[in-house]
């Protein structure tokens, strides 16, 4: 059976490096000492990382994605009927990106975050036709 095991979030994502300038084309081999894995969790897995600057379109088409903002601030941009849904989240608060809805992130200053996600995902650097 397995062992659960006790994980500090904050610690896991402290041993990670800041990145300041993420953009949609940004190589994700670039990213790779900003962001950790905290736990596997079903079809994916539990994601930790800091960084400044915005992603690119994502979209999880097996399940729902969790994200928490630990430390700061980031908008989540959700594209729903072909419109941008800006959720402002601050530290200690999250959302729920329903399955398969196409959404990114800006981050002015700099965030800590967490992340459920489930896998595959699906990237995309321009705007998607929904």
């Amino acid at each position: 059976m397995p062992k659960a095991e006790k994980i500090s979030i904050l610690d896991k994502i402290n041993s990670t490096i800041f990145f300041p300038n993420r953009k949609p084309d940004t190589p994700p081999e670039e990213m790779n000492e900003t962001f950790c894995t905290l736990s596997e969790y079903r079809n994916g897995g539990i994601y930790a990382g800091q960084y400044a600057g915005n992603s690119e379109w994502e979209r999880h088409p097996h399940g729902d994605e969790i994200v928490m903002v630990v430390d700061g601030m980031a908008n989540l941009i959700l594209l729903i009927d072909g419109h941008e849904k800006r959720i402002e989240l601050n530290s200690l608060e999250f959302a729920v990106v329903p399955e398969n809805i196409w959404h990114r992130f800006e981050v002015p200053e700099g965030v800590k975050i967490m992340v459920v996600t489930p896998q595959p995902t699906d990237h995309q650097i321009e705007k998607p036709i929904s």
